[in-house]
C-alpha cells in the first residue's frame, strides 16, 4: 500500500507542522522544535510514511 504525499502532509499539518522552507530535494516542516525532511515523490511505501511520523514524535498513521 502507498500514501500519498499529499495525505502525508495533510496529517503533519493537522498535527500542528508547518512548511519551514523548500530545500532541494525535499521540503521541511516545523512544529517550532523538530524539523522533518519530506521528499518530494507523489507517494511513499506505508514504511516510510510511519517512519517519517515517529520523527515527528507523532502516532504512525498508515
Amino acid at each position: 500500500m502507498s500514501v500519498k504525499r499529499r495525505d502525508l502532509i495533510r496529517y503533519l499539518e493537522k498535527q500542528g507542522f508547518h512548511l519551514l522552507r523548500e530545500g532541494s530535494n525535499h521540503s521541511i516542516y516545523s512544529d517550532g522544535f523538530k524539523a522533518i525532511p519530506v521528499k518530494r515523490h507523489k507517494q511513499f511505501d506505508r514504511i516510510t510514511a510511519n517512519e517519517l511520523c515517529k520523527q515527528a514524535g507523532l502516532k504512525p498513521q498508515y
